[in-house]
């Protein structure tokens, strides 16, 4: 099946997961590693379940300063490169030759940057499924006149996330303003987006201590405008209450953070107690003489083709990836 990307496609697919009670995950991607690895998931998943064509959202950002992810898919570090190879890589993977091919994949857009993103912009936005326009730097009536003017401009071609107050990163303050839903209505009324991100007490990339998920704000926002909430950031939301979250009136929840630093920790471990295989009996010697390696690892094979190959580093991180993303889908695709 091809890419999701005309607007009443994709729209489709949103009612029909609000129909199944199913909240759709948009997992990120700044490499090809990550983006077989929720595919594989998603097929296994729909395999188990009896859904071939299980419907999927995959996102990259552009050049936004958390995390440029488009910047980081190609070492030259240009953004416009690691665009094109990420649409080439996933319009490879779902041609007639692939395994996904019945999958029904959508491409968003993730914190386009009003400013910074002009260039991106200016592209065809008809290549993409969605795009969260992020104009939240600004004061809120230019955010909400820039917002609707983008609005304006391309609501025919692509389903458009806007933002009404800026999402807190971790590693700083773990205060986060929550959204007012009454200006998350008037946003929403004022912009025409179709899918609003609001503060519900959810950050980006770690969990700082008391940041806590306000279900009780996302449900009366959603009383007000339907169940167009995106939630931005799973860290701080309590396992019990994921489950949960289309009740709250959220249709799509973003996910990268969690990928990447959950199957970091498996990595680690599993070079650690193939040392000798991996740099060799004689390097992993003078670690151990440091102290740096402890009494269960391998300090005497000699390397390894299996082991000191990026092949290797990657098939770890591919498979605990394609776990962690499939925990997801068996909380969301019920």
């Amino acid at each position: 099946m091809p890419l999701i990307l005309e607007r009443p496609q994709v729209l489709d697919v949103y009612s029909e997961a609000a129909e199944r009670k199913w909240v759709l995950p948009a997992f990120n991607v700044e490499n090809l590693t990550t983006t077989e690895a929720i595919l594989t998931a998603v097929y296994e998943y729909g395999r188990l379940v009896g859904i071939e064509n299980l419907p999927i959202i995959i996102g990259i950002t552009n050049t936004y300063e958390h995390r440029p992810q488009a910047v980081y898919y190609t070492h030259t570090r240009k953004w416009e490169l690691g665009m094109k190879l990420f649409l080439i890589n996933l319009h490879a993977l779902l041609s007639e030759v692939s395994p996904f091919n019945r999958l029904r994949v959508m491409i968003h857009l993730d914190h386009i940057q009003w400013d910074h993103d002009r260039e991106l912009l200016d592209w065809d936005m008809g290549q993409f499924s969605s795009i969260m326009y992020d104009a939240s730097t600004l004061p809120l009536e230019e955010n909400v006149q820039m917002t609707a003017a983008f609005v304006k401009k391309n609501h025919q071609s692509v389903l458009i996330e806007g933002v009404c107050d800026e999402i807190k990163s971790s590693g700083g303050t773990d205060q986060n303003d929550i959204t007012d839903p009454d200006l998350a209505e008037k946003y929403y009324q004022r912009t025409g987006v179709d899918i609003l991100v609001a503060n519900l007490g959810t950050e980006h990339r770690a969990a700082a201590p008391r940041l806590q998920y306000r279900s009780d704000i996302a449900c009366e926002i959603s009383r007000r405008l339907g169940p167009r909430l995106c939630l931005h950031g799973t860290s701080s939301v309590p396992p019990q209450k994921l489950k949960h979250l289309f009740a709250d009136g959220i249709c799509k929840v973003n996910i990268w953070t969690a990928l990447e630093r959950d199957s970091s920790p498996m990595l680690f471990e599993d070079m650690l107690l193939n040392a000798a295989k991996i740099v060799g009996p004689e390097k992993a010697q003078k670690l151990a003489a440091k102290d740096l390696l402890g009494r269960k690892v391998d300090l005497q094979s000699n390397p390894a083709l299996n082991h000191f190959t990026t092949t290797y580093r990657q098939e770890i991180i591919f498979q605990c990836m394609k776990n962690i993303i499939t925990g997801y889908l068996k909380i969301w695709y019920v």
